[in-house]
């Protein structure tokens, strides 16, 4: 039985597409965008050397975790603390899923891994000859 991770993405306000650009590029398909109200203050700012902006934006994500660890580090690449975006990101558990499928991700994943593993061989087989 697949597991699956919720990825929690907050970001400033405005910068929601960077998240989801991201979390796409590794096999996610959708999210949940929550307006949020961040309470940052001058002693973080100084920690952290950026300035924290209060609005925010909070996207919620749900992925098969096979793929979480590539959408988490996909995001942070795109909308981490070091870009416009001053994002954050991480990942729960979730117990369980109802009202989504995720069975076409498994399908497409090993569909991939196998093309990959036939194209590395036929690579090598070239190499030999």
């Amino acid at each position: 039985m697949d597991k699956f991770v919720l990825i929690i993405a907050m970001v400033n306000t405005g910068f929601t597409e960077l998240v989801m650009d991201a979390a796409r590029s590794e096999g996610a398909y959708g999210g949940t965008v929550v307006h949020a109200r961040g309470t940052g203050n001058k002693e973080m700012e100084k920690r952290f050397g950026i300035i924290i902006t209060p609005d925010k934006e909070m996207v919620l994500i749900v992925v098969n975790d096979k793929i979480s660890d590539k959408v988490l580090k996909a995001i942070y690449e795109k909308a981490g603390l070091q870009t416009k975006g001053q994002g954050i990101a991480f990942s729960l558990p979730v117990e369980d899923v109802v009202g989504l499928k995720f069975e076409h991700y498994v399908v497409d994943e090993d569909k991939k891994k196998k093309k990959e593993a036939e194209s590395k061989e036929e690579k090598a087989s070239k190499e030999t000859k």
